[in-house]
């Protein structure tokens, strides 16, 4: 244990440093301050010692130069050795055996103001360095970093009389910085807000302990803040499962942003139900109506306010989250009777445009796949071009393809999901797969229209569709056998459009 025998302390949120200060008394400990901190210990009735007399130099510049001085941070970087301790003597420089600090509030004074002025002055310049000082020397040094720390280190000068163990002030170094990082990152997102990339940089200073990953052996916290995205209702907490699963959702539902009232059903990331109708409660029950029996326990979401009768029709599944972007007063009471299902308003729909995957020893990163219907041409190969009813079709069905996982095929009729296969080996699994789910739920693929998420190597996958009933087709091209393809679809009679955007999915 090491005995504390001088503090230097600079704080910017000063309630709850009142025990700590009567415990420095109660132990003679030498405190050192200035400015506000130094007003307000000396209200407490404890002596204080300047900083501006041991430095020799008042605060200037407005205050931006205080503490930044070598017999300030001589006393806090000085290993406890003799070759360190003789040059504190020779130069009259205090050893400081603890440091406490806490930062200006920057991300909060970005939150309240536009004013760029006022922002870069709580950029924390002096206290940002004290902390990293002492957290490097923390074999002699303990520092406080935050006022979310005072009662853990009360607690810990409480207990021992005040004096610190090596662990406990590794503990405290740890933590200090955790609080370095997360300011630099909350800064360089200010400066960097007009960017094209924002990464988990941009996260990573807020996180939650969530009861457990994938399953239960497994450790799982998220990184971000979720109150920036959604007002949250339900007394149940997001499950990292969960959290997954409303992130493709989002990000489906990112496409239907502008349509007419539109519902997803969604498991494990994938769409089993998805329409677009004139109410929201025709989209729900058409939505519903693609699989109703994965939609037990599933997400979902509606690019349209919840009224009362959709949500009295919703209320007869059990399903984990339920995301809008409004509720009615009526639907909300009636939905949040039972606890353990979620609603979530959307108040932000966030895209990150890069995405990162950890693997091997390392991390990937890519582009988001941002490329909305609306910017591709939809190029007929042909001879039989799609109908204008056809063309809508194949434009929905595009979408529910690129947020399935690959390989994938969609049917798709009247802005409906028919059918899908999704996560296959081969597009030819994928696609019986898909008609198998159709058939099984009692819709007609006669006249519908089929999407794929990449290129038919072969002509399997139409001529298979083709026996189903499938009039029309989107697919990406690129294959070397492509002419294959169209040459069945115009034997068949059917229309294929080309887009030259593949959609994978891994």
């Amino acid at each position: 244990m090491k005995k504390i025998q001088s503090a230097l302390i600079s704080v910017y949120h000063k309630d709850g440093l009142e025990n700590i200060i009567a415990a420095f008394k109660k132990n003679n400990v030498t405190i050192y301050s200035t400015g506000g901190t130094q007003e307000f210990i000396e209200q407490l009735g404890v002596k204080v010692e300047r900083v501006e007399d041991l430095t020799s130099y008042p605060s200037i510049l407005d205050g931006r130069v205080k503490t930044l001085h070598p017999k300030v941070f001589g006393g806090i970087l000085a290993r406890r050795a003799e070759d360190h301790l003789s040059q504190l003597e020779k130069f009259e420089i205090p050893e400081i055996d603890c440091v406490i600090v806490d930062l200006y509030p920057f991300e909060e004074t970005v939150k309240n103001t536009n004013d760029e002025a006022t922002i870069i002055e709580k950029i924390d310049i002096g206290g940002i360095s004290l902390i990293r000082a002492a957290a490097k020397n923390f074999k002699d040094v303990v520092v406080v970093p935050s006022m979310d720390d005072y009662g853990y280190f009360e607690k810990i000068i409480s207990e021992n009389n005040g004096s610190t163990s090596e662990k406990q002030r590794r503990e405290l170094a740890r933590r200090a910085f955790r609080v370095s990082s997360n300011y630099d990152v909350a800064i360089f997102n200010y400066f960097d807000e007009d960017s094209d990339d924002i990464t988990f940089k941009q996260s990573i200073h807020q996180s939650s302990i969530l009861r457990y990953g994938e399953n239960p052996h497994q450790q799982g916290i998220y990184f971000g803040d979720l109150d920036k995205m959604f007002d949250k209702r339900g007394s149940k907490e997001l499950s990292y499962n969960n959290l997954v699963d409303v992130d493709a959702a989002m990000n489906l539902m990112a496409e239907f942003q502008n349509d007419a009232p539109t519902f997803a059903v969604l498991k494990h990331t994938n769409a089993c139900g998805i329409a677009t109708r004139s109410t929201v409660l025709e989209a729900w029950k058409a939505a519903l109506a693609g699989d109703p029996v994965s939609a037990f326990g599933g997400i979902l979401i509606s690019n349209t306010a919840i009224d009362m009768e959709t949500a009295k029709e919703i209320d007869k599944i059990f399903y984990e989250v339920l995301i809008a972007p409004e509720f009615s007063k009526e639907a909300i009471e009636f939905l949040t009777k039972k606890k353990n299902r979620i609603l979530l308003t959307v108040k932000e729909n966030y895209i990150h445009k890069k995405s990162f995957k950890s693997l091997l020893n390392g991390v990937i990163q890519q582009d988001t796949d941002l490329v909305k219907v609306e910017d591709i041409v939809f190029e007929p190969r042909t001879v039989k071009k799609p109908s204008l009813e056809q063309l809508e079709d194949l434009k929905f069905a595009n979408k529910c393809v690129k947020h399935l996982k690959s390989n994938t095929i969609v049917f798709a009729s009247n802005k409906q999901l028919l059918g899908m296969g999704c996560g296959q080996t081969s597009r030819v699994d994928a696609c019986r797969q898909a008609i198998d789910k159709a058939r099984n739920f009692g819709f007609e693929l006669e006249g519908a229209v089929m999407a794929s998420d990449a290129f038919f190597p072969f002509s399997d996958c139409v001529e298979i569709a083709g026996e189903a009933g499938i009039k029309a087709i989107v697919q990406p091209g690129g294959s070397i056998k492509d002419q294959d393809s169209i040459n069945a679809c115009n034997n068949l009679e059917i229309a294929m459009v080309f887009t030259g955007i593949r959609h994978f999915k891994h």
